[in-house]
């Protein structure tokens, strides 16, 4: 007789029928839409474990390539809509192809999600579950970090600043509050598919997410510490657009007025609930694109600033330098018409602030020649010295998209000597007009906070601008297109939060184990004997 061929077994954890290939793409477009209705302005951050849910429940058994397939129609769902401002402006070609290569980082993490889940699942059933979470913190970094460095933006941890599991950042960072997301939805999956046959199954499993929420949402981060005055200039603009700074010198004496503004209203009628005097007054990015440096009407006008209100200010230039290059930078000037201190932006945007490949990727569009000179990147991070009555601080400067990057803002925190750090987050939403970009910005702020355990001084061109606490609420938020000055005393902490001590690590716990998982599944794959059915070829009841 010949030898006995062993079956592969039957699937030893539930599993929620979704059914063919139809309601499965529906279903992956749906998670999709659903995740971006999580993110700022609809905030409906709850929808983003629903959103994690769904699209596992349509890929977890379907093998790679449909994973890959469903992946990018969730992709797309999701990226078009959250990122439609950055076609406000340049038009539907950019905007797509952005939002085109992010999807592609979704399918490829689904792709994973639905070979691991073919190959493993009969084997090992519920535990097969670990790939949703660790597959959403690989992607977010990999996505994060390539190409050109990366595009870490629509994270699901910028969901959820209004979330209690926003307070897991203070302990692994953005990447712990995805991973916290991932693990709330996944719970919810095999809540719902275990409900029918394992009702004390899916009742722990549930139970389970439930308590993560809970946890987490009791986690309130410290908010103690001294307390500094710092002054905001919201100046606003002309115009929306990309010629917002058409008339640039009116954007600069629009910022010169907002800060003779305060000056003034420091001086007859002060707020009740400053606790200090006011030590630093902070412009927003490309408050000054007449370079103070080489400009004396420009340089005297930041001087007159300077004098309204006594204290340093920080202004946001556009450098002519070096030659023929652009610099963007953050500029200190202190009283007494010293020569200004200054950090020059490390991570300028590819194709917005310098075009990589220029003659290449202009046979596609010459969208690309409306940046008609490349911005440089700065070397060493930046750090202003602020005295104030209750002490010395250190103001951190972050110019713009800076500010989605997770090492660079770790980097910038944990500066050693500068633990009594104020981060500011500078920027210029002028170029995105009425869209959500403004306020999904300032939701990462207020995930930063967190992450880092400092106060963080956001403060836009022409808004969203405030001030968020180490525990990410906030006060003096502005509106959009508005000219604003909001003053108000912010928090100075000196203790790292177990995120800047762990640092990358988190991310490389998670890489490795879906490295492992994704390992063993190819071991399973490859160990199939004749006879026995592929993992990963689809069959009726895995896939319908």
């Amino acid at each position: 007789m010949p030898p006995q061929i062993p079956h592969a077994g039957p699937r030893t954890g539930p599993t929620l029928r979704v059914g063919g290939w139809v309601p499965r793409a529906v279903g992956a477009v749906v998670a999709g839409l659903l995740l971006w209705l999580a993110f700022p302005e609809h905030d409906l951050w709850w929808l983003a474990p629903v959103a994690v849910a769904l699209l596992a429940a349509v890929t977890l058994d379907v093998g790679g390539r449909r994973g890959f397939a469903l992946g990018m129609l969730a992709g797309w769902a999701f990226f078009v809509p959250v990122l439609s401002w950055s076609g406000v402006y340049v038009g539907k070609l950019p905007w797509f192809a952005l939002a085109t290569l992010q999807a592609l980082y979704v399918a490829l993490m689904c792709a994973v999600v639905g070979f691991v889940g073919r190959c493993l699942r009969p084997r090992w059933g519920d535990s097969t579950y670990a790939v949703v979470p660790l597959a959403w913190v690989v992607q977010e970094l990999a996505r994060g970090t390539t190409p050109f460095g990366g595009f870490p933006w629509a994270r699901l941890a910028f969901s959820q600043a209004d979330s209690p599991l926003a307070n897991v950042a203070q302990w692994l960072g953005a990447p712990g509050v995805t991973f916290a997301v991932a693990v709330v939805g996944t719970a919810l999956l095999a809540g719902v598919a275990s409900a029918r046959r394992h009702p004390r199954t899916a009742g722990v499993a549930l139970a389970g997410g439930a308590a993560v929420l809970v946890l987490s949402g009791l986690a309130t981060p410290q908010v103690t510490g001294r307390q500094v005055t710092v002054g905001l200039v919201q100046g606003n603009v002309p115009r929306a657009g990309l010629d917002f700074n058409a008339e640039r010198r009116a954007v600069l004496d629009n910022h010169v007025r907002g800060t003779e503004l305060i000056g003034e209203r420091l001086a007859t009628d002060p707020p009740e609930n400053l606790p200090a005097p006011l030590s630093l007054v902070v412009w927003p990015e490309n408050s000054s694109d007449i370079d103070p440096i080489r400009n004396a009407d420009a340089a005297a006008q930041v001087q007159r600033a300077v004098t309204a209100v006594g204290v340093p200010v920080i202004v946001g230039a556009v450098l002519q330098e070096p030659d023929p290059d652009l610099s963007n930078a953050s500029l200190l000037y202190r009283p007494g018409g010293a020569e200004p201190e200054r950090y020059v932006k490390n991570h300028p945007v590819p194709f917005a602030e310098y075009i990589p490949y220029r003659s290449f990727f202009r046979t596609f569009s010459d969208k690309v020649d409306l940046v008609t000179r490349d911005f440089v990147s700065g070397e060493g991070l930046g750090a202003f010295r602020i005295d104030a009555t209750s002490g010395a601080y250190w103001a951190l400067p972050t110019i713009c998209f800076e500010v989605a990057y997770d090492g660079l803002m770790r980097d910038s925190v944990t500066q050693p000597g500068k633990e009594a750090g104020l981060i500011l987050v500078q920027t210029n939403n002028a170029t995105f007009g009425y869209t959500a970009e403004s306020e999904q910005q300032f939701a990462i702020s207020r995930i930063r906070a967190i992450e880092h355990g400092r106060s963080v001084a956001h403060v836009s061109t022409v808004g969203v601008s405030g001030f968020v606490a180490p525990d990410g609420s906030v006060t003096g938020k502005t509106g959009l297109f508005t000219a604003e000055q909001p003053v108000a005393p912010v928090t100075i902490r000196t203790e790292r939060t177990l995120s800047d001590r762990l640092g990358v690590w988190p991310e490389w716990v998670a890489v490795a184990a879906l490295v492992l998982l994704v390992g063993g599944a190819g071991v399973a794959r490859r160990g199939v004997r004749v006879g026995r059915p592929d993992p990963e070829r689809p069959t009726k009841d895995h896939v319908d």
